[in-house]
């Protein structure tokens, strides 16, 4: 089991909202694949995770107007 570089508590597997608030925008992403402290509440995201998120972002950045929900299942493999 990893440990949370915070305060090495036990890490463990979750879904998460990963929220970015951008100048003139909110995107909120549901469902985020994370590992999340059980002592401190830290999340954390895999490299692929954050990889995707990062894509996510750029795409709906340029796609919207004030607020954005999206369900990462639904755009994490869109290329």
């Amino acid at each position: 089991m990893n440990e949370c570089i915070m305060c090495k508590g036990n890490l463990v597997d979750k879904k998460t909202n990963f929220i970015a608030d951008l100048e003139d925008c909110i995107i909120i992403v549901k469902g985020v694949p994370s590992q999340v402290c059980s002592q401190c509440g830290e999340v954390s995201y895999s490299h692929e995770v954050a990889a995707q998120l990062e894509k996510i972002i750029s795409r709906m950045k340029n796609t919207m107007t004030e607020i954005a929900v999206v369900q990462y299942s639904n755009t994490a493999c869109i290329a």
